[in-house]
């Protein structure tokens, strides 16, 4: 079977990768500059089979979907902004509770309502804290369409495999360009499905004792076993409680199964990184206009290197700092006042040697934005 190429916009490549890694059922509310996503679902997914709700809002929408995977389907929603902001609530009942889904928030300008239809990466730290409590959060991104959807593809299976919600974290002009996707051919890509229990009906089922590689295997809600689902505390039968050692173990469950499994979860693509004397940390869209910069200068001898983020949460710091260990500077890029420049001083522990270059007024960065403050940096002045 040959691959087929398309040409799409950035939202396109994010339903061919759900598609792809089998989205069941999806539900949301259109908001801009994620709206394409609930546009091309509504008309692709029950074409082949599965459910598209359009709800009345997103705290629903993320509600719906919680509802739809605990009943054992693979879920999606997709939102921007205060979209997502809505959303934080259900978000932290999914992480308690354990339900695997997958949510799409394409950045848009705030606080509130803000620029929905100009450029952002100001949702990366509401993407780590933005529901409550002490917690670890999967969050991917990507610079281009390819990436988008393999990292959809990857949202999924990181989802069934932790048994948790991951966020897809694009920005507005990942969201809206159109550029060249090659489509994977079925099987190409691995996908993981969901792990059901093999307890037999009528015997004791545990839907929250993990098995000693740290799954917990799931039953249909709805099917043969009865059982309880809460976003309090509970035991492994999932009742309620508030016993001390119960508690802290939980907390520690949730957390250790993403933190400790940093190495399989955290992706990063370097580019002229093996003798770069500045290395440059970017993600999204701006990491594309670093790797323009990165490119031309290479022409003219200099050794700039570029380390692209596509984890976002948990953050990459090994990744960070084996990369920036033998530079003379670091420079991070992003559209916003700084939300990740701060995880990367402490990844490479010499906060003198780090700069930012940054907008955050809806305006895509460009070139000559990076080649201001490098040309301060190397003594050149502006």
């Amino acid at each position: 079977m040959s691959r087929e190429t398309v040409f799409v916009q950035g939202n396109e490549a994010c339903v061919e990768g759900a598609l792809y890694a089998g989205l069941d059922f999806f539900a949301g509310y259109p908001i801009t500059p994620s709206t394409e996503i609930a546009e091309h679902l509504a008309a692709r997914l029950p074409a082949r089979g599965g459910r598209f709700i359009q709800m009345e809002d997103e705290i629903a929408s993320l509600c719906a979907i919680i509802g739809a995977s605990q009943a054992g389907k693979k879920v999606m929603t997709a939102t921007s902004g205060p979209g997502f902001s809505l959303m934080q609530e259900a978000l932290g009942y999914a992480v308690m509770a354990e339900i695997p889904c997958v949510i799409a928030s394409v950045m848009r300008g705030g606080p509130s309502t803000g620029i929905p239809t100009h450029v952002s990466q100001g949702d990366v730290n509401q993407a780590r804290w933005g529901t409550h409590g002490d917690h670890a959060v999967i969050c991917l991104t990507a610079s281009n369409h390819q990436d988008v959807f393999a990292m959809t593809v990857e949202a999924f299976n990181m989802a069934e495999t932790y048994r948790t919600p991951v966020i897809l974290l694009f920005d507005e002009v990942v969201g809206h360009m159109r550029e060249k996707l090659v489509l994977p051919v079925p099987g190409e890509l691995p996908l993981t499905e969901r792990l059901r229990t093999q307890v037999k009906e009528g015997v004791n089922y545990h839907p929250y004792l993990p098995r000693e590689d740290g799954r917990l295997p799931m039953s249909d809600f709805g099917g043969v076993h009865r059982y309880n689902v809460t976003g309090l505390f509970h035991d492994m039968w999932g009742f309620p409680t508030d016993n001390p050692r119960i508690v802290r173990d939980l907390m520690r469950h949730l957390v250790d199964k993403i933190e400790t499994n940093t190495a399989q979860v955290c992706k990063t693509k370097g580019f002229f990184l093996e003798d770069a004397e500045y290395v440059f940390v970017s993600y999204g869209s701006s990491a594309r206009t670093v790797r323009q910069v990165v490119e031309e200068r290479r022409l003219f001898g200099e050794r700039f290197g570029l380390l692209e983020l596509q984890t976002l949460w948990p953050f990459p710091q090994e990744a960070v700092r084996e990369a920036c260990a033998r530079a003379r500077c670091v420079i991070v890029v992003e559209m916003n006042l700084g939300q990740v420049v701060d995880q990367v001083k402490l990844a490479v522990d010499r906060s003198d040697d780090v700069f930012l270059v940054n907008r955050y007024d809806g305006v895509f960065i460009a070139p000559e934005d990076i080649m201001n403050l490098m040309r301060l940096i190397q003594g050149k002045g502006v």
